[in-house]
């Protein structure tokens, strides 16, 4: 004897499917070309968001919005977009990861160059959440702790009313330089200009990341967020580095 589904059972059978049908629509243009084609060909028009905030209920209306993220940049980078919205949404999510890797593993340089920092993080949670590899996703796992650790900072100096035009302390650095300055459960203040930590958290960031093809992701990460034009605490001490020995960011 069969027992009948509850409505709610019947909702979430019949939500799934509409999800699934809804991510083949979106994915039949992605598996009908190659990648080179979709590296190629640049979105066109005119209203650029600089991201889509939030998440529309309806599929279709959010990636939409997250399409205008991407207008005059490769049709590619939308695709992977689109990928991580899916899987997100739980759409067909085996195939839709299957393809998220094979073309991470096929356009690796491109998109790591390419995208931002936020969908270079988008992607390394996806890895990290879905991969089979116990490796891939320990690498991956540096990403985000790398720059969700910066983003903590860097939102509580925007809170406080810390900038560029905040000078430094003299007194302080003096401290810094002449003794150990205790912040918290026994880790020292980082010493301006001369500091080995970072240097030598880099190599043992490239010996993991080494481990695996996509751990290009990682380092491409930490790179970013020595530049000049990425203002965060990385690059601010980078500015005050004078030790050539010592330096971190090449």
């Amino acid at each position: 004897m069969h027992r009948r589904k509850s409505a709610f059972e019947k909702w979430f059978s019949f939500s799934r499917h509409r999800r699934r049908v809804g991510a083949d629509a979106h994915v039949s243009a992605l598996d009908a070309k190659d990648f080179a084609a979709l590296r190629a060909s640049i979105i066109g028009g005119d209203e650029t968001a600089q991201y889509a905030h939030g998440a529309s209920v309806d599929l279709n209306a959010h990636l939409a919005k997250v399409r205008r993220e991407f207008i005059g940049q490769s049709e590619l980078l939308y695709q992977h977009a689109m990928l991580i919205v899916l899987i997100r949404r739980e759409a067909d999510v085996a195939a839709n990861y299957a393809r998220f890797k094979r073309m991470w593993m096929a356009e690796r340089d491109f998109l790591a160059q390419q995208l931002d920092m936020r969908w270079l993080i988008s992607a390394c949670d996806t890895f990290i959440d879905h991969d089979d590899d116990p490796i891939l996703r320990a690498v991956a796992m540096n990403g985000p702790l790398l720059v969700n650790t910066v983003k903590l900072g860097e939102t509580e100096r925007y809170i406080l009313g810390v900038n560029e035009a905040t000078p430094d302390q003299q007194a302080s650095l003096d401290a810094l330089w002449s003794h150990r300055v205790g912040l918290f459960d026994g880790v020292a203040g980082f010493i301006p200009g001369t500091d080995d930590t970072v240097r030598n958290m880099r190599w043992r960031l490239e010996s993991v990341c080494d481990l695996h093809p996509l751990g290009v992701v990682v380092m491409e990460i930490f790179a970013r967020l020595q530049r000049d034009a990425n203002d965060n605490v990385y690059r601010r001490f980078k500015r005050r580095h004078t030790r050539e020995k010592t330096r971190w960011w090449d």
